[in-house]
């Protein structure tokens, strides 16, 4: 009995051990399944990275390009500005030699090629509208012609940014016309008006000038002082005080 009862423990031990030797092939498979599923997931994390890098360049792209078109914007203004100042620079000295030739013969009266007046378009703009009547002075050379047309841009924009600057050309013009009544209103308006003008030194030695001419000694004697106390170290000072020397 002894005999038999080993063999059927061997037979026993056997065949549990069959049955429990496909337990680690299951085991390998479900690390395997992990496996791709993780390396699934970094795939995934990986091209939405990409498509996170993509997008982001795209954006400093576009960015770039703004900025060179802004760049561009202030660039072209600049150079607008600078053409702007350049013939404001250009026109105050070629009224100051025509000024200066008035003043030395004050008989002599200046003459241009007189032709009509046209007004100023309402949709033009301020600037428009300014350049338009210095360009008959600096391009045309129609001096005659400037008067009404910075005379009516003064009613079209009375605001404007440069209305002080408009009276005093208009000032400078008609000294040239020997009209120096209608001449000494619109520097007395840059003086008594614009106090923050960068005509106004220009404008009182101007005043004081023609006041004194016109035999208004008082009145032109203290023009000249006002300048001498408020603008003590600008030419037009120096200039004052070589004429108030001779009064």
């Amino acid at each position: 009995m002894k005999p038999k009862i080993i063999l059927a423990a061997m037979i026993l031990s056997g065949s549990t051990h069959v049955w429990a030797a496909p337990a680690p092939v299951s085991e390998a498979a479900s690390s395997q399944s992990s496996i791709e599923k993780r390396l699934a997931a970094l795939e995934s994390m990986m091209q939405s990275r990409n498509l996170l890098q993509v997008e982001l360049q795209q954006q400093l792209s576009r960015l770039q390009d703004e900025v060179s078109q802004v760049r561009g914007i202030t660039e072209e203004q600049t150079y607008k500005l600078e053409k702007v100042l350049q013939r404001q620079r250009e026109l105050y000295q070629e009224i100051e030699n025509r000024v200066s030739q008035a003043y030395s013969q004050p008989s002599a009266e200046q003459h241009a090629e007189p032709v009509a007046s046209q007004a100023i378009s309402s949709d033009l703009s301020e600037n428009e509208a300014y350049e338009r009547a210095v360009a008959l002075i600096m391009k045309d050379k129609r001096y005659d012609q400037a008067i009404p047309e910075f005379q009516t841009f003064l009613t079209t924009y009375p605001n404007s940014v440069y209305a002080s600057n408009a009276h005093y050309w208009l000032g400078q013009l008609l000294t040239i016309k020997n009209d120096p009544v209608k001449a000494s209103e619109h520097f007395k308006v840059v003086v008594n008006e614009f106090p923050n003008s960068n005509k106004r030194p220009d404008a009182m030695l101007k005043l004081g000038t023609l006041l004194q001419e016109q035999g208004l000694a008082e009145q032109a004697s203290k023009t000249f002082n006002d300048l001498l106390n408020q603008y003590p170290s600008t030419t037009a000072a120096k200039l004052a005080t070589d004429r108030l020397s001779k009064m």
